[in-house]
């Protein structure tokens, strides 16, 4: 009998402790709010916001990904293909929607000017080395999903993953150059995934960032009468970019 009193008295205690908690999840945000709202921190103000607006600038790296043919074993001329990585920027703007209190859905047509080179390693009387630098104006297109952090003092992390197009509007002037180089597709898509920092100021929010970029489409525009072309199978893009957003 006492067990059976001890076990009725958890039950009607459990039961109003998870009705305490219960309440206090539904009253949280409300909380939250007031605790913003008192300590006048500057990212109350933003985030009742559904939309907003910036411009970005960033730095990146870009190289290709090169994958060796059946014509590379073949080939009695080149040793090796390689890729260099090379500079570049990016200018952009920036448009991002509320979904909910932690996700954003972010929209950042970018102007980016990249330089990547493929070397390649020759044989012969003397060994040489020739480089096909291919510089790119793309017009780029991404799509991202951010998922942010709870914020503390002004401050908060976030990551990012989505989805890019790319086009290279430099691409027609190459393509009237010499037949013995290498060309590459204007259009390009990738995969995108990142992580970075909000710094809510009085007027803007700053957010640097880093992003990595995984084409998945081959940019290689093969060419059965050049060697440097049938060496390779596919040519896939990299980029590394860091970004600084000036949003509000």
């Amino acid at each position: 009998m006492h067990t059976t009193y001890l076990r009725d008295l958890f039950h009607l205690h459990g039961r109003k402790v998870i009705g305490l908690l219960l309440a206090a999840l539904a009253f949280a945000p409300a909380l939250s709010a007031q605790r913003y709202k008192g300590e006048n921190y500057n990212f109350y103000d933003f985030n009742q916001k559904d939309y907003y607006f910036g411009i970005t600038l960033g730095y990146n790296t870009s190289s290709f990904k090169p994958f060796r043919s059946k014509g590379f074993l073949e080939s009695d001329s080149i040793r090796a293909v390689e890729s260099v990585t090379g500079p570049g920027f990016n200018l952009g703007i920036v448009t991002n929607l509320k979904m909910g209190e932690n996700f954003d859905l972010r929209f950042m047509p970018t102007l980016s000017f990249a330089e990547r080179n493929i070397e390649y390693t020759k044989t012969g009387r003397l060994a040489n080395f020739s480089q096909r630098r291919v510089e790119a104006v793309l017009v780029e297109m991404p799509f991202h999903i951010r998922y942010k952090s709870a914020p503390y003092k002004d401050k908060r992390l976030f990551i990012i993953a989505g989805v890019k197009y790319g086009f290279d509007v430099a691409s027609d002037s190459r393509s009237r150059q010499a037949e013995t180089l290498v060309k590459i597709s204007p259009n390009d898509f990738s995969l995108e995934y990142g992580a970075g920092i909000q710094f809510f100021f009085p007027f803007f929010i700053f957010s640097p960032e880093f992003k990595v970029s995984h084409g998945i489409g081959n940019t290689l525009i093969y060419n059965e009468n050049l060697e440097e072309s049938t060496v390779l199978e596919k040519l896939l893009s990299r980029t590394f970019t860091i970004s600084l957003h000036f949003e509000g």
